[in-house]
């Protein structure tokens, strides 16, 4: 099994106060994620994962006051110079980097892209993906979220300009020849004369071509139409980690979305997103889980679920039914996959609550409380070769938003990587020169 650790919010969301973490340091401080990659490095693990977002979550209640008090999705820096320093405190552990292809223009995209890739010796994923978050559209100068399929179909065409960009200089087209004086051959630079729905791109890209030539593509979206946009260009897909049977239906679903564009289901991976805490016994994971719960207060927990579903849940009625709003939230370009939708999963369609309810279980998942497994390393190995055998033995899991940051990095690497090196189910050395190699195996 392949394993990835997305520090995407390891300073979030109150988790930058919990024991072992960020000590004697404050974010960003570039010399944390230097340890972190270290760290994980040892651990033969296949890449750090940062996702991103580009506003102060402001849905809840019109205003950006309960994030900015309790850090909720914010600050954010951009990591791809962090990255340039965690590769040089490293050889082999790749990095995914996320740009939202709804609100960026695909050449800048992909020359810095290129770019990360030289500086990494070909290390470098990108995760593209389609932005529901409105503080984000209102940055980019958007006053509405852009329609859920236009997004998707942007993403298509933004990816098929980076990769005819990336293609636009051939592997062997410089020369660099110091007694003649010529640097590349004319004849394999090439313009791609890109003349879409939305973006307008001559080309060719001014750069060298990187050692991957183009990043492993990674793309996470779990609807119909993200899955079908993953089948399109994704070489492994990150997504939610729900219940084994769910895992199932994504791998399913997946497989004939491939199929149906002509590729091969077993080259393409998933890496579930999988909260875990792993202590030297059970007793001590259980009880770091538990405290999960007093992350961030309820003013944070409607701050976050405002900003991550798209509605200003502040306004909720006395009682209403999960199923009729996340259809109402849908209908404006949200997304219909939060936590509205988990519900109407787990308790049917007729489920109808008060708005303390709804924040009880928002506060398990803002805080990934109920998806997070904690254990021994027996224990949660166990869990990971179940989980892995039952949805297909093809990819792996993300490990995502540890509680503890570098501490659960170092259980992770000290306690469960041996336990799974030892039943063969983890690599004991990189094999590969690139995140390529390594992570498509």
């Amino acid at each position: 099994m392949h394993l990835a650790l997305d520090l995407s919010m390891t300073h979030l969301d109150g988790r930058w106060r919990s024991a072992g973490s960020w000590v004697n340091s404050l974010y960003p401080d570039p010399a944390v994620f230097e340890e972190i990659a270290r760290i994980a490095e040892r651990g033969c693990i296949d890449m750090l994962f940062f996702g991103d977002g580009t506003g102060i979550p402001s849905t809840w209640k019109g205003s950006e006051e309960d994030a900015v008090r309790w850090g909720i999705g914010w600050p954010r820096q951009d990591m791809s110079p962090y990255i340039a320093l965690m590769a040089r405190a490293t050889k082999h552990i790749g990095f995914g980097l996320t740009y939202a292809s709804t609100f960026m223009h695909p050449f800048y995209v992909a020359r810095l892209l290129n770019s990360l890739d030289h500086v990494t010796g070909g290390r470098i994923a990108f995760n593209v993906i389609t932005s529901t978050r409105r503080a984000d559209a209102a940055n980019y100068g958007f006053d509405e979220l852009m329609e859920h399929n236009a997004r998707y179909e942007r993403m298509e065409e933004f990816i098929d300009v980076c990769k005819g960009l990336w293609r636009s200089i051939d592997a062997d087209a410089f020369q660099w020849d110091r007694e003649s004086g010529v640097v590349a051959d004319p004849a394999k630079v090439r313009p791609i004369h890109h003349d879409g729905r939305f973006f307008k791109v001559r080309g060719p890209l001014s750069v060298v071509p990187s050692p991957q030539i183009e990043p492993v593509l990674i793309q996470a979206g779990g609807s119909p139409r993200g899955i079908q946009a993953s089948a399109y260009f994704a070489e492994h897909v990150f997504a939610a980690g729900p219940p084994l049977p769910q895992k199932q239906k994504h791998r399913a679903a997946l497989d004939a979305a491939l199929v149906k564009q002509g590729r091969d289901p077993s080259k393409v991976g998933i890496l579930f997103s999988t909260p875990l805490i792993v202590a030297e016994t059970e007793s001590e994971a259980r009880a770091r889980k538990e405290k999960l719960l007093a992350m961030i207060p309820p003013e944070g927990v409607g701050a976050y679920l405002s900003h991550n579903i798209g509605y200003d849940f502040s306004k909720l009625p006395s009682r209403f039914k999960p199923a009729e709003l996340n259809k109402a939230i849908a209908a404006t370009g949200a997304s219909p996959m939060g936590l509205l939708h988990q519900l109407v999963l787990a308790h049917g369609e007729d489920l109808e609550m008060t708005p303390e309810e709804f924040f009880q279980h928002g506060l398990r998942s803002a805080t990934g409380y109920d998806r997070t497994f904690a254990g021994d390393a027996r224990q949660v190995a166990d869990y990971l070769e179940g989980e892995f055998d039952g949805s297909g033995q093809r990819g792996g899991f993300m490990v995502s938003h540890p509680q503890a940051t570098p501490r659960d990095t170092l259980n992770l690497v000290d306690f469960l990587v041996p336990e799974l090196q030892r039943r063969g189910r983890l690599r004991r050395r990189y094999e590969g020169q690139t995140l390529r190699d390594n992570l498509l195996a």
